[in-house]
């Protein structure tokens, strides 16, 4: 038998069997043609799916956008395929357009056509439900028979489907028209077109109807995110996004804390001790309960994640640990608790003190690369206690440092709290800990219109430098300050949208390590978006010889790090001054010669000798603040 005549006989089977009667119903099907298959039962069952996508809930199932061509389908598909994707919940659109390049490439518009074309899409739907993805289809899908039996296809393998009907009147479409279909309709040059030459059935009685008109597509994508958490399908936010648990006691309990604490043995915090005892009470490190235990700090160092009961990996990438000397730790053993003083003068009780020994190497070798004493926080790890006591932490109040600094150092929940006054519907973070140039906020700005064109319509920055331990050349928290304030009054960035803050803690220069530490707590603080820059948390190797860690490998490793689901990282975009224009701007390496890369050390011995930077490079207020400062160091360097 020819191909020819092959493929005739099929094709006349194919059409023969093509309408069948479904139930008892009158819904269209595609009948089984071939006769010798049998269905093969799958070994792994959808929770075993569900637990190797990292979730104890199975979340298979298919939400099918259906509505006129340029009413926003696939825009609020992919919208809400980022979004769950940015919270650990796999997620995959199929698209129209998509589809009819690859899968249903043969398909024509006929009815007989856009039949087959929607069984197909619905037959690869229900597979990726059944494997526990969320699978988002966005489909004219015009004819209420055809989506009704994408319906049964998913129902009778007990599949979750939701039709969703995107609402937009077919005179707004036609003013969008981005594809230019509607004019070619009108023209006569596409026959059988949707809304112009044919009918479109609308949905009698979808799970959802959304309407677009005078909404942006984060509203729209909004609504379908609320179905789903309706039906359990994802889970709902809202927790996450209401705070982070604190550490602090309050009522009878902080009375009675403290009169207990006046009986306890004693453990006298050092300056960086009491930094972490207030990252740890205001909420930065949630969800630990206070200093490691030897379990946590294990995970923290191997895995870069800590287990919570229910199974779920949340990032922990450096280790929150108290040392101690081996004579304190015999003086406290058997204690159940300890009285955590600084000056004499209690501040929190631990609770179950649990000791283990302090292995310095392993512990610089894992979180630094490195042992070496020339670098600044191993040198305080070696110079620390041989043991580390961990325990549940009761705060009695916020940690002060009374340096006219404190109405910056807002807590997790407080920058919530101004994120939501504010009206911010994205909150994107900049860490940092030098001062700001304007290639810094050129970025700063770059992200926030690209947030704006995505339909975010209140972007907010939370500028939020370092504020706990640096290392002696590294430019004070005060200055920085004080030039971030200048930056923010000459417009450079906007002050209606950016949210000055300090964050408390600690800085050990432990590069890619350190880096998930510092975009897991701008997360516990609301950030959704977080921008990298180039060698975060790094500096030189003590040895002299190049930079300690690779200066990309932190924005690389963000994207893939476990537990840190709610933020989208913003890859740093390298910028430079550019003396074509004279002004700071992306680095362009085909007129490379026009770029002048001024170096930090370059920009301090311009200000330690009273000369000017180059026109464009930073705001001039908060260069004056930055020059006055170098000033001030050169001249005590020349007296002593």
């Amino acid at each position: 038998m020819s191909l020819e005549l092959r493929n005739k006989k099929v094709s006349d089977t194919f059409v023969k069997y093509k309408i069948a009667e479904w139930g008892n119903g009158n819904i269209r099907a595609c009948a089984q043609v071939a006769t010798n298959v049998v269905e093969q039962k799958h070994q792994v069952s959808r929770a075993k799916r569900s637990r190797a996508l990292g979730s104890r809930a199975f979340r298979g199932s298919t939400v099918w956008f259906t509505g006129l061509s340029g009413a926003g389908k696939t825009s609020i598909a992919f919208a809400l395929e980022a979004y769950l994707v940015s919270k650990g919940i796999p997620a995959y659109g199929l698209d129209g357009d998509n589809i009819r390049t690859g899968l249903n490439k043969n398909l024509g518009f006929t009815k007989e056509d856009r039949e087959e074309n929607i069984r197909r899409v619905a037959e690869v739907a229900k597979l990726f439900a059944d494997s526990g993805v969320v699978c988002l289809c966005s489909f004219v899908s015009p004819f209420a028979e055809d989506r009704e039996v994408a319906r049964r296809i998913h129902t009778d393998s007990d599949l979750p489907f939701f039709e969703v009907f995107i609402d937009t009147p077919l005179e707004v479409c036609e003013q969008r028209d981005t594809k230019g279909l509607y004019k070619k309709a009108r023209d006569g040059q596409i026959k059988g077109f949707t809304g112009i030459t044919q009918e479109y059935e609308r949905p009698e009685a979808p799970e959802l109807i959304v309407s677009t008109v005078g909404r942006s597509i984060v509203e729209s994508t909004m609504d379908v995110i609320r179905l789903l958490e309706s039906q359990g399908i994802i889970p709902s936010l809202e927790s996450n996004r209401s705070g982070v648990e604190e550490l602090f006691i309050h009522g009878n309990r902080l009375t009675s804390a403290i009169e207990e604490a006046a009986r306890l043995p004693q453990i006298e915090l050092t300056t960086l001790d009491l930094q972490w005892v207030q990252v740890l009470s205001e909420g930065w490190a949630y969800p630990l309960k206070g200093f490691m235990r030897e379990t946590e700090y294990l995970q923290a160092l191997h895995s870069n994640c800590v287990t919570l009961p229910d199974g779920s990996l949340v990032n922990q990438s450096v280790p929150v640990v108290l040392p101690v000397s081996a004579e304190l730790k015999e003086r406290l053993a058997g204690a159940a608790a300890v009285a955590l003083t600084r000056g004499g003068r209690p501040l929190a009780v631990l609770r179950g003190p649990e000791f283990y020994p302090h292995r310095k190497e392993e512990r610089c070798s894992r979180q630094f690369g490195i042992y070496h004493a020339g670098h600044p926080y191993i040198k305080m790890i070696k110079d620390s206690g041989d043991w580390l006591v961990g325990g549940t932490l009761e705060v009695f109040e916020r940690i002060r440092w009374n340096d006219g600094l404190d109405s910056y150092r807002l807590t997790p929940n407080e920058l919530r709290q101004k994120f939501k006054d504010l009206g911010a519907d994205a909150v994107f973070a900049f860490q940092l800990r030098n001062p700001i140039h304007n290639g810094h906020a050129l970025l700063m700005q770059d992200t926030q219109r690209q947030l704006v064109e995505r339909g975010f319509k209140k972007p907010v920055l939370l500028l939020h430098p370092l504020g706990g331990w640096t290392k002696d050349d590294d430019v004070p928290l005060e200055v920085r300050i004080k030039q971030h304030k200048a930056v923010l009054k000459e417009g450079v960035l906007d002050p209606n949208s950016t949210v000055l803050a300090i964050f408390p803690s600690p800085m050990m220069y432990a590069g890619p390590t350190e880096v998930q530490w510092h975009a897991k707590c701008r997360m516990n603080a609301g950030a959704n978006h977080y921008i990298v820059g180039r060698d975060p948390a790094g500096l030189p190797h003590p040895r002299g010889d190049g930079d300690l860690y690779d200066p990309r490998h932190g924005a690389m490793l963000l994207k893939v790090a476990p537990g840190l689901n709610d933020l989208e990282i913003i890859p740093f975009r390298v910028a430079a001054y550019d003396t074509s224009v004279g002004k700071m701007a992306f680095f362009d390496p085909t007129r490379k010669e026009d770029f002048d890369f001024i170096s930090g050390t370059r920009m301090r011995g311009l200000a330690k000798a009273g000369k000017e930077p180059p026109r464009g490079f930073m705001a001039p207020t908060a260069w004056n603040v930055l020059a006055e400062y170098y000033q001030s160091m050169k001249s005590k360097m020349d007296t002593n």
